[in-house]
């Protein structure tokens, strides 16, 4: 009789096999666990809103979508959306303090962010065709780039749109290579998502239905797939209204619709000059966050679309993810040259950082995949777009500072791009230009010693680490401190159930995120004398200053507050 301990059975191969097709699922799992652990960390300062109004925008419209009292948004009618309230919602449900429900849209944040992870694995192995490994540690690069994992600490819509942008065009990939009703389903729906979470979504929507009319004009698909492509995207914006009508007043707009101001500030040839400043910024900014990666990845998808080397689904893919990025960079440039009552901004890299991890990872195949040579020239390429658009940018500095004016910079503007820089307090443009040249010269590196590659791809996550540790120390931990109201509002003694009324004396930051604090009701605001309705006001502390507040002379008592916030709480006597 055989003895099977030293007889090796033809089960053995299988199960080896078995054992390295669940490995990668496993190393992705686990590393969306720690991509999840690692943005709570990051968080773990933020108690409290640091990112006004939107932040507040969307936290009293997902209260009041829970069944909580509502409050005010900054948007405006044409441009609401109610995506991103409706996935936080449920950190509202039940009786909780208001930190405890931050904390909970933090971890649904993180969640969902880190999700970038296994779907930059798959773009990697799909589109980029690259081989298990590198396709994981290029993913690994795509989940920490800080564009995607910077707005996981705070409640912006901005945390889900990274992964929804690699989501959305691996479906378009799919479609294109295996044409079927449930394909074009997908790519409908997830056009439907940008929708119903930003105006943004309205980009992505133009280009989503050229598309499809491309593609039925070319024949490639049929009535039925046009049907399955729409019917989604409509359903979605119907979601969005239905559910706008269903807060009724509950969430109250301050903010206004777009109107010919915005056409005014572009139809001109000044205007038309600033509009490419803005654009040329946001695209330079992206060359530069990805080290170089999204300037490859342009040539390489131009030279794609000139003649397709990798398949017709490439080639679509390609071409769709060009015009959403012109597509944003020039729409969230019109409407931000709107609005006029604020300075123009010098950098505002927020719209089009959710394109940066696919680009990443777009160059990140050209380099992996491509010879010395093609790797050389379009770094070359990259090269240029970073040096032209430093001085272009410098020049422009140079004249708005000629002619007496500033440009708006710094907050929420280009975070990773200060970090990078070091351009906490000034633009830097040469230093960025910089930090993209030493990327494309590891590039070329990388591609001439191939053993390097894996090296690169390790220092470029650790990179990325280190500059969201950055941004932490100077930015995040900084904001948290200083926007926090101390003593809590529960520490006064103001009770659930009593009505609560905030004076707009109180500084915005400080009064927002007391208000907050007041789970049980929306906080109105007054001017100098409080509603008859008042039980409890929060109002200005300023000692020894004319706009001091003083509650007794309407029957208030003082509960605390913060002489140096300048705030404090009054209970009617």
């Amino acid at each position: 009789m055989r003895d099977p301990t030293t007889v090796p059975g033809p089960a053995a191969a299988p199960d080896g096999a078995l054992a390295r097709r669940w490995l990668v699922p496993l190393l992705l799992a686990l590393g969306w666990l720690l991509g999840v652990a690692w943005r709570m960390w990051l968080a773990r300062h933020v108690t409290l809103p640091i990112a006004h109004t939107d932040e507040d925008s969307y936290l009293n419209t997902a209260r009041a979508l829970a069944g909580g009292p509502g409050g005010f948004s900054s948007e405006n009618e044409l441009l609401r959306r109610v995506g991103y309230p409706m996935l936080i919602s449920p950190a509202f449900l039940g009786d909780h303090a208001f930190t405890t429900s931050y904390r909970l849209v933090q971890l649904i944040n993180a969640m969902v962010n880190a999700a970038i992870l296994p779907l930059a694995y798959l773009l990697g192995r799909r589109l980029l065709q690259l081989d298990q490994p590198l396709a994981l540690l290029a993913a690994a690069v795509a989940a920490t780039l800080p564009a995607t994992a910077f707005y996981a600490n705070v409640a912006m819509i901005d945390t889900v749109l990274g992964p929804l942008v690699v989501a959305w065009l691996l479906a378009v990939h799919r479609w294109i290579d295996r044409p079927g009703p449930l394909a074009a389903a997908t790519v409908g729906l997830l056009v439907g998502a940008f929708h119903l979470l930003h105006s943004r979504g309205l980009v992505i929507v133009v280009v989503h239905a050229g598309l499809v009319l491309l593609l039925l004009v070319r024949r490639r698909i049929g009535p039925g797939a046009v049907l399955a492509a729409l019917l989604p995207v409509l359903a979605l914006a119907l979601v969005n209204e239905a559910v706008v009508r269903l807060l009724g007043d509950q969430v109250y707009l301050l903010g206004s619709n777009p109107d010919g101001g915005t056409v005014q500030a572009v139809a001109s040839g000044q205007g038309l000059v600033r509009l490419g400043a803005a654009v040329g910024t946001q695209v330079w900014y992206l060359v530069v966050i990805t080290f170089g990666l999204a300037g490859v990845a342009w040539v390489a998808a131009l030279r794609e679309l000139r003649r397709a080397e990798r398949g017709p689904a490439v080639r679509w893919t390609m071409g769709v993810a060009l015009a959403v990025t012109v597509g944003v960079a020039g729409g969230a440039s019109v409407i931000l040259a709107g609005i006029t009552q604020k300075p123009l901004d010098a950098i505002y890299g927020r719209y089009v950082q959710m394109l940066a991890p696919f680009w990443l990872l777009v160059g990140l195949g050209v380099v992996l995949a491509g010879g010395y040579r093609v790797v050389l020239r379009r770094a070359a390429v990259a090269a240029v777009l970073l040096v032209a658009g430093a001085a272009l940018i410098a020049a422009r500095l140079a004249y708005v500072a000629s002619q007496g004016h500033r440009l708006r910079y710094g907050g929420f503007g280009a975070p990773d791009l200060f970090a990078l820089t070091g351009g906490w307090q000034e633009f830097r443009p040469f230093a960025g230009a910089l930090v993209g040249l030493a990327g494309c010269a590891s590039l070329i590196a990388a591609t001439r010693v191939r053993r390097l590659r894996v090296p690169l791809l390790v220092a470029l996550v650790v990179v990325n680490v280190g500059t969201m540790q950055v941004i932490s120390h100077h930015m995040i931990r900084p904001l948290a401190a200083a926007t926090a109201p101390a003593p809590m509002v529960a520490d006064l003694g103001i009770r659930p159930g009593e009505r609560v009324y905030a004076s707009t004396g109180v500084h915005y930051i400080l009064r927002f995120n007391l208000s907050h604090q007041v789970t049980w009701a929306d906080v109105r605001w007054f001017s100098e004398r409080p509603p008859a309705a008042a039980e409890v006001v929060l109002t200005r502390w300023a000692p020894g200053e004319p706009d001091d507040w003083d509650g007794a002379r309407y029957g208030f008592v003082r509960l605390g507050g913060n002489p140096e916030q300048r705030w404090a709480a009054w209970r009617r006597g």
